[in-house]
């Protein structure tokens, strides 16, 4: 039959990206482990923050990269997760370019972080234990 157009189907977002993934859950819960005890060893150090043009773009990079992975998932968690690394790579391209920072500034900023990466390490952990289940399209609201 010529002429007939086929249909694509419409595609199906899934609900979960690291849900019930143990490769993804402990890949993040190591990375986010790693980079709280770097910044909690960091923060009482005098050394400034560093303001390499080639690191801030990383940052910029990462928090681009973290605002597509939110935009799909609709778990919650996940969304924590994300949002956590996402603040974290704010912060580092923040202070990069703020090069007037004060020490005590500084300080501040890496013991947030060094927070921040602990809560996202846990919150990784947990989405190990998490079910995901695939989304349909009328799956509007998922935890």
């Amino acid at each position: 039959m010529e002429g007939q157009i086929a249909a694509k189907p419409a595609r199906i977002k899934p609900a979960h990206l690291m849900c019930g993934s143990k490769l993804w859950t402990i890949s993040g819960f190591i990375c986010c482990a790693y980079f709280a005890k770097v910044a909690a060893t960091r923060v009482e150090s005098i050394a400034p923050w560093s303001h390499d043009p080639w690191e801030i773009a990383t940052h910029l990079i990462w928090m681009i990269f973290m605002m597509g992975l939110i935009t799909e998932t609709r778990c919650r968690k996940e969304r924590l997760f994300f949002g956590l690394v996402l603040a974290n790579f704010g912060f580092a391209f923040v202070m990069g370019l703020w090069s007037g920072a004060s020490d005590q500034t500084v300080r501040e900023i890496r013991l947030v972080s060094a927070i921040a990466w602990a809560v996202a390490a846990i919150v990784s952990l947990l989405l190990m234990f998490s079910k995901g289940t695939s989304a349909s399209l009328s799956d509007k609201s998922q935890s």
